[in-house]
């Protein structure tokens, strides 16, 4: 009898791997002190320019933010408030992302 060793995981690695297909961009909530917050915009294509899509959410929304370079997840775009429906409206509307391709987190 021949016994043969599998990955119980490999089929969903393989579907992690996939090319763009199962990728999601994370818009999350942070609160900060008392009444303060941040939105962090996660997962965008590498081939997009952070620092272009940042300016123009910011001019869009009248707030401040910035791009944070973090070791697991890339680089990040930080906005300040609570701006989660506004910026996947606008990631939509600019046709970054698609809408099914959005997951917005927070309370």
């Amino acid at each position: 009898m021949i016994c043969v060793l599998t990955d119980p995981f490999a089929e969903a690695n393989a579907e992690n791997s996939g090319a763009g297909s199962k990728e999601y961009v994370h818009i999350r909530i942070q609160q900060r002190n008392g009444r303060k917050s941040l939105t962090t915009v996660q997962g965008l294509k590498k081939e997009f320019s952070y620092n272009k899509i940042l300016k123009d959410l910011k001019k869009e929304f009248c707030c401040n933010g910035t791009v944070v370079q973090d070791p697991e997840l890339g680089q990040v775009i930080q906005l300040q408030g609570d701006q989660r429906k506004n910026v996947s409206t606008f990631l939509v509307q600019a046709g970054i992302v698609k809408k099914e391709n959005i997951k917005i987190h927070g309370f």
